[in-house]
């Protein structure tokens, strides 16, 4: 039955649950050995960065690295690197946004965030280091269509070039083209090039890469809908961070742009098609179709 439409959510949520903690253990003990490898590194730039890395998440894009390999192949070990490369990414693109320049927050996952706990100069460069070590994990997987995909989708023409746009969109006025434009690339090319890396280090055909690349593309823009309304709704204490931020800052977002019903529908929608472009997979893609329905009923 489709997790997205399933009248017991619960059982989906809890698959996802599992499938995020079982492959984020796998990550952690990953990244602990590259990490523990940076023997040159200054001690002051290690600790920012592990400060940082190991500080909890969900570890969400490299699960999907490894769950489409797995899809495909039958084994995650070969995207772990690039799923190592993804986190780093990830987390350092959450460093910057939190700087005073940027989004100017003071909490993530319910700690004091870089610039706070260790100086804005140093939380620059943590970020700067991870970013260029992200290339070097990424460089460990042998493949040089995984290292583009990861250029690509972090660079101008994905989550930085959507960052841009968002900063450029506060306080105006802005449609829903210029809204998806964000989204898409903000937040939606990360994960979708987590679940194409993932199904090119599978060795997948094709129609599999095509078909999984439409899953996250999908899956991206439902997680940034849920996050835009989980500011709005969200609970500190559970979050991790302030809400509410985005209407301060009056940032676009769909809750701004649509309303919260909207949105609602919105994410809903697109996790529904998300799993439909799984539909030729067979039971091994139960993880991958109950991410898409705990992408639109999280709580955090």
């Amino acid at each position: 039955m489709n997790p997205v439409t399933s009248p017991h959510p619960e059982t989906a949520n809890a698959r996802a649950t599992a499938f995020l903690t079982e492959k984020s253990a796998k990550v952690e003990r990953a990244l602990r050995a590259i990490c523990d490898g940076w023997t040159d590194a200054p001690e002051t730039l290690r600790r920012v960065i592990e400060y940082s890395l190991f500080a909890g998440g969900k570890r969400l894009r490299p699960a999907l690295a490894l769950g489409a390999a797995e899809l495909v192949s039958g084994d995650d070990r070969p995207a772990m690197s690039a799923a190592c490369a993804l986190e780093m990414i990830h987390t350092y693109s959450l460093m910057h946004d939190d700087l005073p320049s940027m989004d100017d927050d003071d909490l993530r996952r319910g700690k004091p965030t870089a610039h706070k706990a260790f100086g804005e100069a140093n939380a620059i460069l943590a970020g700067d280091a991870l970013l260029t070590m992200a290339f070097d994990a990424a460089a460990e997987s042998g493949s040089a269509a995984v290292v583009r995909e990861l250029a690509r989708a972090a660079g101008v023409a994905g989550m930085v070039g959507g960052q841009v746009v968002d900063i450029q969109s506060e306080g105006r006025t802005v449609g829903e083209e210029t809204l998806y434009f964000i989204h898409s690339r903000k937040t939606g090319a990360l994960i979708t090039a987590s679940v194409r890396s993932g199904a090119i280090l599978g060795d997948a055909t094709e129609a599999q890469t095509h078909a999984l690349s439409q899953y996250g593309r999908d899956l991206g823009l439902a997680f940034q809908v849920a996050d835009d309304i989980l500011n709005v709704e969200g609970s500190r204490e559970v979050l991790g961070k302030e809400t509410g931020s985005d209407t301060r800052r009056r940032k676009a977002t769909f809750p701004a742009v649509v309303g919260l019903e909207t949105s609602r529908r919105k994410a809903r929608e697109l996790a529904a098609h998300a799993v439909v472009h799984l539909e030729d997979f067979d039971g091994k893609a139960e993880p991958l179709r109950a991410i898409a329905r705990y992408m639109v009923e999280r709580k955090s």
